[in-house]
Order: structure tokens, then sequence, then C-alpha cells
């Protein structure tokens, strides 16, 4: 008889569905005539139906006495490319009835110099010193502030500590931090030994022809030179052939076969969690929000750190549209005081997000509770799919380390950004084609690879 899914794996297995989702029709909600509405367009809620984006914007209307407005959130259907073409055509065709935008942080500087969203004032953001400075920097352009930060991003590593423990590696807690020498070391050691039933090679990343692959690349670039950066503050192109060479071979090296599953320049976020969650692989480079359903899957079985090197940052952050009513603006900018307010952010943490605010990491007891949203309260368990309380993946690691403060926090505050462009769709566009020459059946040596990669982004960028 076939064992029965346990709770955990069921959840699991719905996140990696939610991963791999192509969309789902935007939330339809009746329209309110009285009172106003302020709309917020967003990208699909990671923490599942009715997960915190949901119960953040409940938690506002329920103080409509106070501020006479109501608010809806719409998710957009699609990917990430889909999502930003979609926001892109409505609000240039002037049609759009969109108030506040969540966008990715790529696409601020895009959104900005088109005119598309307007710059904030103070009242849209409450204690900005209390914002993780590097996550932050993603909200401005041009010396102005376009948005606020809502939720954040960042690479960290997960591993299966069984797996070490079996091949008898001479580490199994890897809290406190690895380099990709290390990695190496460890997978060789797993690789060399009996291996566990399905087991297939070390670790996998996100390698295919998408954003995945750029995200990889700019973690590589970034590791082997110092303050890398392909733009500069003002868009332009910045960077070097021998930089890229040097970026090139750190990208070959970290996925070279002997270390990296083989199906990983094919994977996105759901491919490579369902082989690290099905044993195949050791090491998993992903993003903050699969710890819970990891953990309650894997138990103490679970280890998680930061990333070997630099990782990218990543999130969203709310935008006021140019096209709403400056009264409406107004209100909308209040409703991101409140989405992005220390308690909201609080919430946020406890669901499985990055919070963008230092003050969401402090010790207990010396942070506000997350009073916005019951489901994540003080003392009720977090839950990743927003539909139940029954998850609840440990603050506390291996050795006394906190997740969140030990390495959640330092990985975001030490993280690097993508190339901050309005351009950034054709650059991310020409790394994705460039570098498909480290993965294709012919071999093209490091030099050749960065000196196409070179010519090509001197093409699209300025300078």
């Amino acid at each position: 008889m076939a064992r029965r899914l346990t709770a955990a794996a069921l959840s699991l297995l719905s996140l990696i569905a939610l991963a791999s989702c192509t969309g789902t029709d935007a939330r339809e909600q009746p329209q309110d005539a009285d009172p106003p509405r302020i709309v917020v367009a967003s990208g699909q809620d990671v923490t599942g139906k009715n997960g915190i984006r949901q119960q953040l914007i409940d938690a506002w209307n329920a103080k409509e006495g106070e501020h006479g407005y109501r608010a809806r959130l719409v998710e957009l259907p699609g990917s990430a490319d889909q999502q930003r073409s979609q926001l892109l055509g409505a609000l240039q065709s002037g049609g759009a009835e969109y108030d506040v935008v969540n966008l990715d942080v790529t696409w601020i500087p895009e959104f900005a110099a088109a005119g598309l969203i307007r710059p904030l004032t103070d009242d849209a953001v409450k204690a900005p010193g209390d914002l993780i400075p590097s996550v932050d920097s993603t909200s401005f352009w041009d010396g102005k502030r376009y948005a606020v930060p809502f939720n954040s991003d960042v690479g960290l590593l997960y591993y299966r500590r069984d797996h070490l423990r079996k091949a008898g590696t001479y580490r199994t807690d890897l809290g406190r931090g690895v380099t990709w020498d290390v990695l190496r070391e460890l997978i060789d050691v797993v690789n060399d030994r009996p291996r566990q039933p399905g087991y297939e090679d070390g670790w996998t990343t996100q390698l295919a022809a998408y954003e995945g692959r750029t995200v990889n690349a700019i973690e590589a670039f970034a590791s082997a030179v110092p303050d890398f950066a392909l733009t500069d503050r003002n868009g332009r192109y910045a960077a070097d052939e021998a930089q890229l060479v040097a970026g090139v071979a750190e990208l070959r090296e970290r996925t070279a076969s002997s270390y990296m599953h083989g199906q990983a320049t094919g994977s996105r976020e759901a491919e490579s969690l369902s082989a690290f969650a099905e044993g195949r692989t050791t090491f998993l480079r992903h993003w903050p929000y699969v710890y819970p359903s990891l953990y309650e899957t894997f138990k103490g079985n679970l280890g998680v750190t930061r990333l070997p090197g630099k990782a990218v940052l990543g999130g969203q952050n709310l935008a006021v549209t140019s096209s709403t009513s400056e009264q409406r603006a107004a209100k909308a900018a209040e409703l991101i005081a409140f989405l992005t307010d220390p308690d909201s952010e609080r919430c946020l943490l406890r669901a499985g997000f990055a919070a963008t605010r230092m003050s969401a990491y402090g010790a207990p007891g010396s942070t506000p509770e997350c009073r916005h949203a019951s489901a994540y309260s003080e003392g009720a368990p977090a839950s990743p799919t927003g539909e139940s309380a029954e998850l609840k993946a440990p603050d506390r690691l291996a050795g006394g380390l906190s997740y969140s403060r030990d390495i959640l926090l330092p990985a975001l505050s030490k993280a690097v950004q993508r190339p901050r462009t309005p351009l950034y769709g054709a650059v991310t566009q020409t790394l994705i084609t460039q570098l498909d020459a480290l993965y294709g059946p012919h071999s093209v040596g490091d030099v050749q690879v960065a000196k196409n990669l070179d010519e090509a982004l001197s093409k699209v960028l300025p300078g």
C-alpha cells in the first residue's frame, strides 16, 4: 500500500506547484461604489491563497473609518516577465485602474524613467532609518525615491544534514557559512561514498534561459571581481572585458558538471526545489520563502546558511502610479506606509518573506508584535500557505544561531544588486543569451564568451 502523504509533504508539493505556476485569473472582487477604492496590482503571493499580502490589505480595510478608503488586491497572472509586460502595457495605455503597483526591484528604473510611477514624499515611508540600507537603495532612481520596499529576497544555501552525516563528512553544520572550495570538498565526499537512494549529484540552482540564469551569473561575477558592477549609478555600461572573463570563469567553475545536478541548466525555481526535496541533490540555492515548507518536510535534517560568495538581492517594492489622481495618490501613499510599517514587516517575516526592516529581526520581545495579521501574531505558528496555522519553521538553528538574525539579515545587508538601468529587460536577455554558450553542446572558452558578452552589452547599454 502506498504511503499516505503527510501534511508537510502536501504543503511542499503545493509550494512546488505554486513556484511553477504560469498564471491564474486575477482576483475577482465586486466593484465598490462607496467607499472609494485603492487598487493594488501585484504578482502572485508565494504564501498562498489568502496569503500575508491579502491579510495586510484586510487589516488596512478594517481601519476604513480612519482613512475613508478600501483597498483591493489584484494578482496578475503569468510569470514575472509577463506581469511586467502587462503592467507596462496597462500603464502606458492610460486605461489601467491601478493606483499602487508591486514592482520587482529591477523594474524601478524602467518604470520611473518612463514616467509611469511618481516620486514619493516622506508620507509614504515610516521610519526610513529602520530600512535595511542595501534593500532601500533599490527604491531610488535619478536621486529620487519612487518606491518603498515591501518584501525583500536573497539567495540562500539549503542542505541535507542527513546526507552529510551518512557520508561521514567533517562538517554537517554549515550555519556559520561556507566557501565554494569547502562546498566542493563536501560534494566530493558525498559523491565518493555509497549514495542515498535517488541521489544524483551535489548541488542545484536555477540556470534555465530566464532570470534565474542572470541571478546566478551576477552572483558569480560579483564574487570574482571586487565591487563589480555592470552599470554605474546612471545606468551606463561600467564593466570591461577583463572583469567579464573573471566572472565567466567563476560561473563555469561553480556550475561544473562534476558538482552540479545535471538538470540544473534547465531548472527554474520549481524544478530545482523538486530535485532537492526528492533527495536528488544535497545542496540547493533558493530563496527564503521555501524555508518553512522544507523544514516541515525534513525537520532537523535540513540546514540553511548564507550562500558562498556574493548573493543577489531580490524582492518587490510598492510604488504609486502616475495615472492615479492627486487625491487617490495621497491615500495610496498612506496605504504603502501601512503595508511597509514595522508591524507589517514583522508579519511578512513570520509568513516566510524576507522583511525589509532591521527592527523585524530584533531579539524576541524587542520588536513589535505582528498585530496586522492574526494568523502570524506572536505565539501563532507561521504558515507558508496562509491557509492554516499548522506549519512553523524554527528561528533557532543548530549551534544556537538565529535563522532571521544570523543568516537572513546579514545575507540581505551584504547582497549585491543586479544592473540598475531602465534597459534592464534588454540587459538580462543579453546575459541569458550570451551565457548559453557555457551550457550548449559545443565548448566555448571563457575569453570568447566574455568578449561576445562585452560586445553585446556595449550595444545594449549607453556608455
